[in-house]
């Protein structure tokens, strides 16, 4: 049995992984049972297209916020807080710590992005 070697940990949005595996379907034909259970749970809770959370996620990187790493942008990227209180709630399991004025900021640019 082969052992999987991990070159690179790279967070990624549910929009980005919905797309990977859309490719994987289209080159194997069928996907495995998790890969299903998986897409169908896409299916449901993906509330972007490719090209708007991709312009989302530049739009908060262009913050330039120095305690905003892209995990954390990842995660508001794939839960949309509409609120301060919300992304606090999202925030909250991380050791991080944000000015209100920069929570501020980020809901900003997220709203543009909510239907």
């Amino acid at each position: 049995m082969s052992k999987p070697e991990i070159i690179e940990k790279t967070p990624i949005t549910i929009v980005n992984l919905k797309t990977e595996l859309k490719n994987i379907h289209k080159r194997d034909g069928e996907l495995t049972f998790r890969g299903n259970k998986t897409e169908e749970y896409l299916n449901d809770f993906v509330k972007l297209s490719k090209k708007d959370a991709d312009e989302l996620t530049v739009k908060l990187n262009k913050l330039d916020l120095a305690r905003l790493k892209p995990q954390f942008i990842t995660k508001v990227v794939d839960l949309m807080p509409t609120t301060v209180n919300e992304l606090k709630v999202i925030l909250q399991g991380y050791t991080l710590s944000i000015k209100t004025e920069d929570m501020n900021k980020i809901v900003k640019v997220v709203k543009e992005y909510v239907k």
